[in-house]
Order: C-alpha cells, then structure tokens, then sequence
C-alpha cells in the first residue's frame, strides 16, 4: 500500500538526508543482488549538509505494466520506523492510475529531458497551463507528459543562452509547440505547485502521436514499455558492472555525484539495469541529445551501453577538473610560501642591518646612475631630480603616488644627459664606408661628406634634419644606417606612417594611468648618446586622427631653432636635442605639409639607371644573396648578359627591391637544383659505405661503381678518365686484401676517402645566361616598347616618366571622315585631364602653324580626327606630351613621316612655346633602351641634361628648343 506525501513530506525531500537513514532489506528478495550491493557499497559515510539540487530521485521510475504492485513491493521491502522517512520514500498516492493517462498537458523541458524516477522542478509561465496543472490535481489526475525541446534549425545550441532558449519556449503556442518537441518524453506525476515552480517526478517513457488540444497543448499519448531481455544474459551484467565500476570512479573525484547517489539510494526501491541506465544518465553532465537518446532507447543493453559512453566522459572530465584543481593550488600554495620566507628573509635582514627599506634602496639606485655625469646634467633638470628624490621619501610604497614618482625618476636619470659618443672626422674612411654598403647615391654621400668637413673645420659637430625623397627601393633607409657607422653614431629608427597620435612624439601626461615618454626620450634612453642618427621613415605617410596632428608636432622636433629646448610632455624639461643627426625618408614630397618641409634639407634620389643597377646586382646583391642561400661562389656563375637581361625585361623599376627579389629567386631555383643532383649522387655511393664479407658482392659493387662513374663522365663531357681508374683501384685494393686479416676501421677511412674524392669530382657550375634565363625567373615582364621600325605618317614617340623610371609611347593620329566644316578632335587611351587639354591645345597649335606654312591646306577645319595614346589600359596625364601630339596632328595633315628613330617630350603654350618639363634622368634612359637617336628637350632642361652621367648621354643627339617652330624644322 502507498504511502501519502504531503506538501510537508515533500519539503523534507529538499532538506538534510543523514547517512544514517538505511533502507532494511528484505531477505530473499531481488533487492539482495550483487548490483545493489556495488551500488550500496558507492555510498559515503560521511555526514551531510542540506540538499540544494535541482534534481531528486524517487523510487517509483519503472517502466512496467503494474506500478501498484511494484509500488507494494518497495513497500514491503523498505521497513522504516519513523513516519517522515518512510513518507519520503513513497509517491504520492492516486486513485487514478499512471497507465490510464492516454491523454496529457505537454510541458516543454529547455535543457535536459526527465527520466523515470528523478524529481525534477520547472517553472511554468504560460497562466493557462498552471491554471490546466493545478486543475488536474484536483481531478485526482496529478499526470502531465514532460518533452524536450528541440534546438531551433540553424541555430548552434552551444551558442544561444538559456534566457533566450527560455523566451522562445515561452513564446510557443499550440502546433508551433507540438513541431519543437521531441516524440518521445515521460509521464510525470505533479507532486507540489508552488507560485510558477511546478515539481515533478518521472514515471515512464510515453510517445506523443496526435494533438488533441491547442489552448494549452494537450497530446494523445502511447506508453512505451522495455524491450524483453535476459536479466542473467552475461553482456547485459557485464555492461551493467563497467557502469558501476565506472560510477565508482567518479565518486572518488566529484562530490557532487556523491550526493546524488546518496538521495537515489535512499529512496529506491527495486533495483533493475535498466534503472541503472536511466539513473547513470540522469545524474551525469551530458548534453540534452545524448540524455534524449538514452531516453528514447527500450532496448536495455544499449541503453547501458549509452550511458556507458555518457559516464566514462564524465570520468574523463573529473580527472581533468582533479589535474587543473591540483595544478592551481599547488601554484597558490608555492606562491604564499614564497611570500612568507620573503618576508621571513627581509626581517632577519632587517634586524641584522643587512638591507635598507625600499625607498632608501631606490634613492640610492638613481643617486648612483647620476654619479657618472653629475657635472653634466643641466641644473634645472639636477633641482627637478631632487625635488622628486625628497618627495619619494615621504611617499608610502603602497599608495599609487609613489609608483608614479618612481617611474619619473626612472625616465629622468636613465637619460645620457651630456653624453655625446666620439665622432668621426676623417673624410676619408667615412667615404669608404659609404662606398661599401652602397653604389651610387653620389648626392647623398656628397652632403653627408660636407657635414663631416664643416664638423671637422668647427672641431665640433651640429644636429642636421636631412629628407631622402625618391621612390621605393632606391636605398633610403638603409643608406641611414650606413651613415650612422660613417660618422661613428649610434642609430635608432622608427617609423611614422601612418602614426596618428601625437603624444607618440611628444609624450603623454604623467596624470595619465600608463604614461610613457615620446619617442625622442625612448631614443636617447635606448642608445644613452645624446647625439645619435635617428631615421624618420615615411614621413609623408603621417596621419592624422582625434588625438591630434602629429605632422604640427613634428614642427618642433625638426626645428633646428626649437630642437635645442625639446619639451617632452611627460619628463617636462626641456631637452637639448641639437646635436642629433636627423635623416628623414619619403616617397612623395607634395604629401608632406609645406612648414615641415621648409625645416628639411631634400635631397632627391631619382633611381639607378641600368649600369648602376648591373654593379648593384654583382657587387652587393648577388654576393649577399649567395651567403643567405649557402652557395658558394665556384658552384654559380651568373653571367653580365643574364644579369642585364633580367633588369631590362623583369626589373625596369627605379630601385633594386624587386632585383633583389629576382636575384633570390634564382639562387633558391640552383639551390634546389644542387640539392637534387647532391640526391642521386649519394645513392650511388651508398654501397660503398659498406663492407661486404664476400668478395663476389664487393667485385660486382666496383663493376656498378665504374659503369655510373664512366656514365657520369660522358655527361659532363670530359675526356679524362683516370679519376675512374683511381676510383677503380682504390676500391681493387680492399678486395685483394680481403683474404688477409685487415683492420676494419683502416679499411672504412679508405673507402670514405675514396667517396669524398668522388663527390668532389661530380661538382658541376651551374651558368645562368641569358637563353636559360626564363628557366629560372619565368617569361619576361617587359617587352620591347618600340612598336614601329619606322614611324608612319601621324605617328610620334614621345617620352614619359612613371613610377617604374621612364618609358617611350607613341602618339597615334588618324583620319575618320572628310567633309566641309566637319573639322573635330577624338582623344582616347585613359588620358587624364590635363592631357586632354593638351590634345586641345595641340589641336589649335597645329591648325595654326599649317596655315602659315601651307595657306591652301584646309585638311584641320575638314577633318574628323581621332588621336589614341597605347596601352589603353594604363592611364596617364600629364602636359609634357604637348609637342609630340602638334607634331603627330602635322604629320597626318601634311602626309609627311617624321625622322626616324626620333623622340620629343616638351609643354606647349597656344603660341607655340615650349616649356620644362621633369625626368629628364628617366626619359633619356627609356630614349637609350627603345634605339633612339635624336631627343628633343625644353631648352631649361638643359642643365638637368648636363648633370647626367656621361654613360647615359652617349650615343645621343639631343636638341633643345624654345618654340615650336624649332621642332618642325628637326622633325620634317
């Protein structure tokens, strides 16, 4: 018979259940099995505190036919004197029986799903389906059906909150709901309504098939029963023993499993495997798919088999919880030992007079890093340091005060106040130096020479603010570092692109949690001169952001009127940054703002012409190369042919960056080239390394050895062979030998030395020449730029600079239509729009100059005329194509082809005047590589012209003009 459990019984299931409580069991019955007996054995002894879970056990959770007399059974087992206990141990009674429910409120479970025999409180929000609960509770038909919840499509369930698992919960309705929830879910018996927590205890597997009820979701119901098995089948027991065996392990390391056994042992009745399924599933870790499948599993065996997998992850995750748990205090407990024999040792040193306190020990500290150059430092900063020395003292060391005082004492005597490192003034050595590490640069090496001289004349040296400005790859900021060694200076280098706040220059205030000193200060600490080199790079990529204008902050740094009394904001004493040697770097002055600009002394590096970059790529890059890739020089030859080639077709840019890339990529290609003929070469001598016992394998050994010897010297093409003959005998030697009694380290030295010789005599040169040159760096980039052998009629080759150096194109013009007044201009090839206005301008120009020369020509004023700039991909602008187009548009009118092999490049006015133009140095080099004779310059760029290297301007006619009248009579 069942007992009833009241409101008041059920709050003792939520409080303390000592270990006292035993259930006595009946002799003879099923409950005295071995698996209750391991199970009993799990159970600690220990005294426990109140029971706070969310989960509890109750004994009714079969699966059977007939829970009455299963209910009868545990009642007539568990014999308990005293009244609360026994009334803990039971259901709650009904007059409606668990199997008569074929129709049940659904309620949605969000997190794990409920199993027969665990308790289990959810809260219900839904008013009409507590109403619903408490309804049936009073039709003495306390049943509802409890459901997992499905995880929403395309939605990570690891990922979404349980708060917004709860709200769309609560937010379903009728078949909505119906559609999320698992087929498979218990019948549970509503034991207690408390406000919206609702407490229920699983009593068997059901199956939801149809909907009976939308408002709130009621389902028709198929109570689902086990699968028939063998209690005595040997598998069945022995997955049943791994569970508890497994169940045993983990109470060693988690208390809370403990717990939950502790309850479920004290209030279960009969004890069968499948309970031990259910319970090992119910109480463990896992996510709510693998407590769902073990849920909806009837075959007993492979649901212990899946809760088998579930508690041996379990088992996993304890270890790993005990490992980090031991790890973690085993690294609290050293750290606090440590700290007490600190503390230990500073008062046995204190009592001894061993060691001062911390403050004198770091007064005496800054006392000692100024001591060197007291007489050096200025006496505004000498009173500033100590103001901060005496203030530190009366600091405590815990309050935040005194960590910043510290940090600005640290800052302020690590700085080389008055300390200049020894220059170099001979001329001479400084040059070679320069000479070393770069070719060419002749401006630059020039004023850096001219910096030493007025140094050396004043026996003391000034700070300078120099601007490299060129294109990448020309040397700018490696030629910094050479300077620095030239002039026997410390470097330090930092870049500023990009750089958008300006307390990276000028510092931080020390109010500021975190303050640091700007770069300059960081400078002078970090190389401990007060005159080093310091390299700007990219200075006209400065930004500009919220925290100020950097490039305005800059003003003062470069200033050489200012420098001398640099404020930092964090040390705020002026700084005496005079002597530094300043080398700033750009790729494009117009970038740079027009006051910072003002203050730096530009010097322009244009690029390197091909010779420059030919002695660029045998003296420095190729030699530097070599050693990176550990070849040595007898294995390689890179021939001048190859070497001008690569530059002409692949590396036409103004610097080297991308012929180093390309020089790189040849040396890995021979590299893996030698390896590989390194690879079949060794196991040809691998036999030799070997010594055989008999005789007949070392005599066919020799044969093999000869025959991939005399193969390999008809290859290489060498008649001489007697290094075979050598190898031969020296390898006849042993054989002979081998009757006798020999030492057989004797003989191994022998024969390695025999394999050395031979490898040495298999190194073959790789040459790179131009034919094979493709092998290596693929097909050219860059390919003839003269389209015509002789230029036809309306067609001129102009000269052009771009960011590559210089390049020729051609100005193309030709007829459309003729017809009276139909005269206009079509310009295509992606021309910008001052090209365009120079087309227009040409135009004009050339209508005019036809008129006075040919009065009865009216081919301008009836003509449609279209004018094409090649390659149409690549877009240009620019007005120094001016006289190229006039004379193009002349040609065409007059039907005349102008001078072959003749190229122009010059601005023109509407009256004919031709004006400078820029990149002289490239276009002349583009008017050399395209088989030009004859150039025409603007007469100011003369003195450009004549600056030029004598190798680049020979070979040339150029010319240069005023008007245009000069370029007609050379053209025509």
């Amino acid at each position: 018979m069942l007992k009833v459990l009241t409101s008041s019984c059920l709050q003792n299931r939520f409080h303390a259940v000592t270990t006292s409580f035993t259930p006595q069991v009946r002799r003879g019955t099923e409950s005295n099995t071995p698996l209750l007996q391991v199970l009993g054995s799990l159970r600690s002894s220990n005294s426990r505190g109140p029971y706070l879970y969310r989960r509890f056990f109750c004994s009714d959770s079969t699966d059977g036919s007939e829970p009455n007399s299963e209910a009868k059974q545990v009642e007539g087992e568990i014999e308990v004197g005293d009244a609360d206990s026994n009334a803990s141990a039971a259901i709650v009674p009904t007059v409606f029986r668990p199997e008569d429910c074929l129709t049940v409120l659904a309620l949605p479970l969000p997190h794990r799903p409920l199993f027969p025999g665990v308790y289990m409180p959810i809260y219900v929000k839904d008013p009409k389906v507590l109403a619903a609960l408490v309804e049936s509770r009073k039709r003495q038909a306390p049943y509802a059906g409890a459901f997992l919840i499905k995880d929403e499509q395309g939605t990570d369930p690891n990922v979404v909150s349980a708060s917004d698992t709860e709200k769309n919960i609560y937010e379903l309705k009728g078949k909505d709901l119906f559609s999320r929830l698992h087929e498979v879910g218990t019948l549970a018996q509503i034991t207690s309504i408390q406000g919206d927590q609702v407490i229920l205890i699983g009593h068997r597997r059901i199956r939801m098939t149809e909907v009976v009820s939308e408002e709130p979701l009621t389902v028709k119901v198929d109570h689902l029963k086990e699968k028939p098995y063998n209690k005595d089948d040997d598998v069945i027991k022995a997955t049943s023993f791994e569970v508890l065996s497994t169940l045993r392990d983990v109470l060693k390391t988690s208390s809370l499993w403990k717990d939950h056994v502790q309850t479920y042992i004290q209030h279960i009745g009969d004890f069968n495997y499948a309970r031990l399924a259910d319970f090992g599933a119910a109480i463990s870790g896992a996510n709510q798919l693998q407590c769902q499948q073990v849920l909806e599993e009837l075959d007993v065996h492979k649901r212990l088999q899946l809760t088998l997998e579930i508690v041996k992850k379990e088992m996993e995750i304890s270890k790993i919880q005990e490992s980090i748990a031991k790890a973690i205090e085993e690294k609290i407990s050293g750290e606090q030992r440590r700290y007490l024999l600190n503390e230990q040792l500073k008062a046995i040193k204190k009592e001894l007079g061993l060691e001062t306190d911390d403050k004198t020990a770091l007064s005496a500290k800054f006392r000692e890093r100024l001591e060197p150059n007291k007489e050096k430092i200025p006496a505004h900063v000498m009173q500033v340091i100590e103001e901060e020395l005496t203030k530190l003292q009366l600091l405590e060391a815990s309050s935040s005060e005194f960590n910043v005082t510290r940090n600005y004492l640290d800052w302020l005597t690590a700085l080389p106040w008055g300390s200049y490192s020894d220059e170099n003034f001979d001329v001479l050595r400084a040059e070679t130096i320069l000479d070393e590490d770069h070719y060419g640069l002749s401006d630059v090496k020039e004023r850096i020479l001219e910096f030493i001289a007025v140094g050396k004349l004043r026996g003391t040296s000034q700070g300078k603010i120099i601007c490299l400005s060129g294109p990448p790859g020309v040397g700018k900021t490696s030629i910094g570092r050479s300077i620095a060694r030239a002039l026997n200076r410390k470097f330090y280098r930092f870049s500023v692109g990009g750089l958008s706040d300006v307390a990276e220059i000028k510092g931080h205030r020390r109010t500021y949690i975190g303050a640091m000193p700007g770069k300059m200060v960081q400078c002078l600490k970090s190389v401990g001169t007060a005159n080093p080199l310091v390299l700007i790079d990219e200075i006209d990529k400065l930004g500009r952001g919220h925290a100020g204008d950097p490039a305005s902050a800059m003003l003062e740094l470069l200033d050489p009127e200012q420098n001398a009394n640099f404020l930092d904001h964090y040390l705020d004493v002026p700084i005496d940054l005079s002597k530094v040697l300043f080398v700033c770097t750009a790729n494009v002055l117009e970038m740079i703002p027009n006051p910072l600009l003002d203050r730096m002394e530009v010097i322009a590096i244009a690029g390197y012409i091909t010779d420059e970059k030919l002695h660029i790529a045998r003296d420095y890059l190729e030699k530097s190369t070599r050693e990176t890739c550990g070849i040595k020089p007898e294995q390689v030859e890179v021939t001048d042919a190859a070497l001008l080639a690569l530059i002409e077709n692949y590396c036409r840019e103004a610097g080297v960056r991308n012929l180093q890339k390309q020089i790189e990529k040849i040396y890995r290609k021979i590299a893996l080239k030698l390896v590989r003929k390194d690879g079949k070469i060794e196991p040809q001598n691998a036999g030799v390394n070997e010594v055989k016992a008999e005789s007949v394998h070392i005599s066919d050994e020799i044969k093999s050895k000869e025959e991939t010897q005399a193969g390999a010297k008809s290859v290489e093409g060498t008649n001489d062979d007697k290094p075979s003959e050598n190898v031969a005998e020296s390898l006849e030697a042993p054989v002979n030998q081998m009757q006798k009694p020999i030492d057989e380290d004797t003989h191994l030295q022998e024969v390695e030395e025999v394999t050395e010789s031979e490898a040495s005599k298999t190194i073959e040169k790789v040459v790179v020449d131009s034919p094979n040159l493709a092998d290596y760096v693929g097909k050219p980039i860059f390919h003839a730029e003269r389209i015509y052998d002789q230029t036809p009629v309306g067609v001129v080759m102009g000269l052009a600079w771009t960011s590559m150096g210089g390049s020729t194109l051609y100005i193309e013009t030709s007829l459309v239509e003729q017809g009276e007044g139909k005269g206009a201009l079509n310009v295509t090839g992606q021309l910008g729009d001052v090209m365009k206005e120079s087309a227009q301008i040409a135009h004009t120009v050339s209508r005019i100059i036809l008129q006075k020369k040919e009065p009865d020509n009216h081919f301008f004023a009836n003509s449609k005329l279209h004018l094409h700039v090649p390659a149409g991909s690549t877009p240009k602008d620019g007005p120094s194509a001016g006289c190229t187009m006039i004379t193009s548009l002349l040609s065409l009118a007059m039907k005349k082809p102008v001078k072959p092999y003749l190229a122009m490049t010059g601005e023109v006015t509407l009256t004919g005047k031709i004006l400078p133009i820029g990149g002289v140095k490239e276009k002349t080099i583009a008017a050399r590589r395209s088989d030009v004779k004859t150039i025409i310059f603007p007469s100011a760029n003369r003195r450009d012209f004549d600056e030029l290297a004598p190798n680049v301007k020979e070979g040339l006619d150029v010319h240069f003009v005023d008007e245009y009248k000069q370029i007609y009579d050379l053209a025509f």
